[in-house]
């Protein structure tokens, strides 16, 4: 008989999948690293499980113990399912920005749910960040994942999600693109292929009011390019300890009209139900046309799954009100 023991060990191993009708104008192969068939629906299950085991393993999680993180929803779920199987109590902590979906399934797996003001500085006490690092502080026998600094995250991509990329492309893969984030997926992913095979190119998809990609050029870190956007689980206001900048070849900037309008594209013409991210992922893919020829092979990775976003993304009465259709 084959079956996994648990949940968790069916994280990983996710399918290489073809884009067709949206890369028609692109000279190269373009295939989608799905990661939605991990069991949280995102490629967080996989970051979230090393963390947590890392954790248990150095002393930092002690049975019985509480986890707690700030996220924008998709990391949550991975500790939820591991906290579920563990036996931990789980705290997710939430910027009110991110989709009601997202807070209405972190609860239905068991998680507490603070939401926090998005519009506020890093360092205010309201802010998600601050917010997460006081009620670990608070909460006896508590650890605080921190995602963003926790270099479990980029160990789970060398380790787990790159090694696939290889073996499923038979080496062949030419370039990576992905939304960066909290980094750990760029970092880990761009730094396993680069030492397969140091010409392959890792660009990060970055949105309009985030640092990353004018950091990345100039070294400049310029609070001016901070303001609201509507795009989740991309772009940062920080800059986390799991962006390695010296692995990434290059950032593109999506706006939030295009990856909003890009996602619902790859639901009606790719039938790949996604996230926003994806859009944004997709659409950088096509910014990058000039950097492709017919010998490529071009990765973009997909973050999570499109039942996350139904009331925003997916429900046209909200992308009017955006100014997106």
């Amino acid at each position: 008989m084959e079956y996994a023991e648990n949940i968790l060990e069916t994280i990983g191993n996710t399918p290489l999948v073809k884009l067709n009708k949206i890369t028609a104008e692109l000279p190269c192969l373009v295939l989608a690293k799905y990661e939605t068939f991990n069991p949280g629906n995102s490629v967080k299950d996989r970051m979230a499980l090393q963390m947590v085991e890392d954790a248990e393993a150095d002393g930092r999680l002690k049975p019985g113990g509480t986890i707690i993180e700030g996220t924008s929803g998709n990391t949550g779920m991975g500790l939820a399912l591991a906290a579920i199987v563990k036996g931990y109590r789980m705290i997710c902590v939430i910027s009110d920005k991110q989709s009601k979906e997202k807070m209405d399934i972190l609860r239905a797996v068991g998680s507490e749910v603070h939401v926090c003001p998005t519009d506020v500085a890093p360092d205010d006490p309201r802010s998600y960040y601050s917010t997460a690092r006081r009620l670990a502080e608070e909460i006896p026998n508590a650890w605080y994942v921190n995602q963003y600094d926790n270099p479990s995250n980029t160990k789970a991509h060398y380790q787990s999600t790159g090694p696939e990329i290889w073996q499923q492309t038979q080496g062949k893969v030419t370039h990576f693109v992905v939304g960066v984030g909290t980094g750990g997926t760029i970092s880990g992913v761009g730094k396993y292929l680069k030492e397969q095979n140091p010409e392959v190119k890792v660009w990060g998809v970055d949105t309009y009011g985030s640092v990353f990609k004018k950091y990345h050029e100039t070294g400049i870190f310029d609070e001016n390019e901070i303001y609201p956007y509507v795009t989740e689980g991309i772009g940062e206001d920080i800059l986390p300890k799991n962006v390695a900048f010296d692995i990434i070849d290059g950032f593109t900037k999506v706006t939030d009209k295009d990856a909003a309008v890009f996602t619902q594209r790859l639901s009606k013409e790719e039938g790949m139900f996604l996230g926003n991210s994806a859009g944004a992922a997709i659409k950088g893919v096509l910014q990058l046309k000039e950097h492709f020829t017919k010998d490529d092979v071009v990765v973009v990775l997909f973050h999570d799954h499109g039942s996350r976003y139904v009331g925003k993304i997916y429900n046209d009465d909200w992308m009017r009100a955006q100014g997106f259709l």
